[in-house]
């Protein structure tokens, strides 16, 4: 439930109808207390202002229709231009950026002032009476007409913003950092946390501790005694709850084998997940087990950090294909996707298989490991920027930037490969002058590396490095 109710969140967060009905209900209510307001108090008070007078019947409701009709209008037009600006990004820079526009949250603020500015004049407007209407008492509502005014000018600002927005929005370089940043923030808040305590590595890489099931193949772990937790429907994993797993696990005595991770596509009918021994797991804590699932109809951010390596790599792919060719695009990418990986270098990658905190396995999740996000990364590119000289070159410096960041022989060992695959990628797909340049500078980097003060050489001896100076 918990799972459903945090993409619900998410899925509110990225629509375009939650924050304008929010706004739309407040001006609802806002009008609604404004009306009050001058009912009990009067125009009385403005007299004690030289420069308020009161407003007419007549001037109020051509004061009232004037703003409520402009809004309206705006909100027209902003809505248009916020549909061609997401069609607009969807089509250059890929369809799974959509989300990203989506979820802005300028543009949903800007379509919620309209259409909240004009409810609010419309409720109002509907309460403005002249003595003929009323059998000689008229009303209206002067508080709530100079709050009408107040509402459109800040929706005068708010357009004005918006104005400046939607073009700084799509703007390449913009769309690459909000992507990159949120690729940032994920790895610094994931991998601190872990699921349960880190087992010990060398202790449990052996089978001392993993039930018999879950150390057979596939076909005999189908065949042992554990119980299928399967999905409900199709769709991809959007969101795991790996504490309520934990606590499940802990609670009945189980341990479990997760079969999918976030971002995997599910089928209806497949086991999510391993339970053994199944004695133990009734139908409520396999229903309970499977709620700590969401599957929806994409990929999301929430836990997929493959999602976010993605769009990055799927811009600078696009800006490299041979009907675009912008190197430039695909730097800034190859910048951002470094920046993460230099990050994730130092950081530890928790391991697969989780205790509790009395020292007992729980959780068998899915191996993740700091090739893998490489591989994602850096690898998905190399064969786009094997292509061209500008790319590749930088390709190799920022995988020396990560290089710099990395302390552990076996993830440099990782960036080394990365090396030697844009080396040879390039030899087959340059010419042989610009071929040489991006091997005489992939020979430079193997030679950092293979030396004890690899981070010390990359910083004083490699000039091409933008952490030498």
């Amino acid at each position: 439930m918990k799972a459903r109710l945090l993409r619900l969140a998410d899925m509110l967060r990225q629509s375009y109808w939650f924050l304008p009905s929010i706004m739309a209900c407040a001006a609802i209510v806002l009008a609604g207390g404004m009306i009050w307001l001058d009912s009990y108090e009067g125009s009385v008070w403005m007299d004690r202002f030289a420069w308020l007078r009161a407003s007419r019947p007549r001037g109020a409701r051509q004061l009232l229709s004037a703003i409520g009709g402009s809004m309206i209008t705006v909100a027209g037009t902003v809505f248009s231009v916020t549909i061609a600006a997401v069609v607009y990004a969807s089509g250059q820079y890929g369809p799974r950026l959509l989300s990203n526009f989506m979820r802005d949250r300028g543009n949903q603020v800007t379509l919620g002032t309209f259409i909240a500015t004009f409810l609010y004049c419309l409720i109002v407007l509907r309460t403005v009476r002249s003595p003929e209407e009323s059998g000689g008492v008229g009303f209206v509502p002067n508080i709530a007409l100079l709050v009408a005014v107040l509402l459109a000018l800040c929706s005068i600002a708010v357009l004005i913003f918006f104005i400046h927005h939607v073009p700084s929005k799509i703007h390449i370089n913009n769309v690459i950092e909000d992507v990159g940043k949120r690729l940032l923030r994920e790895v610094g808040h994931r991998f601190p946390r872990f699921l349960g305590e880190p087992a010990d590595r060398g202790r449990h890489r052996g089978d001392t501790i993993v039930p018999e099931p879950f150390r057979q193949d596939g076909e005999a772990e189908a065949a042992a005694p554990v119980r299928l937790v399967k999905a409900s429907h199709t769709g991809y994993i959007q969101l795991v709850r790996d504490e309520d797993l934990l606590q499940l696990a802990s609670r009945h005595d189980l341990v479990l084998r997760l079969r999918y991770q976030p971002g995997d596509f599910v089928h209806a009918g497949r086991a999510l997940i391993l339970v053994f021994p199944a004695e133990r797991c009734d139908e409520e804590a396999s229903q309970a087990l499977a709620d700590a699932f969401a599957i929806g109809s994409q990929r999301t951010a929430l836990q997929d950090l493959r999602f976010l390596i993605d769009e990055l790599v799927e811009i600078a792919a696009r800006a490299l294909s041979p009907g675009i060719n912008d190197p430039f695009t695909a730097i800034t990418c190859l910048d951002w996707l470094g920046a993460a990986m230099s990050d994730l270098s130092g950081r530890e990658i928790p391991f697969h298989l989780r205790q509790d905190a009395e020292g007992a396995l729980r959780v068998i999740a899915h191996p993740q490991d700091f090739a893998d996000f490489l591989e994602r990364s850096f690898g998905s590119l190399a064969q786009y920027c094997a292509g061209d000289r500008v790319a590749a070159l930088h390709f190799l410096s920022s995988l020396g930037e990560v290089a710099v960041a990395c302390e552990d022989r076996g993830r440099l060992g990782a960036v080394g490969t990365h090396i030697d695959r844009i080396a040879g990628l390039a030899g087959s797909k340059l010419d042989r002058l610009n071929s040489q340049v991006v091997t005489d500078r992939a020979n430079l980097l193997r030679d950092a590396l293979a030396r004890p003060d690899h981070r010390r050489r990359l910083r004083d001896d490699v000039s091409w490095l933008g952490g030498a100076a």
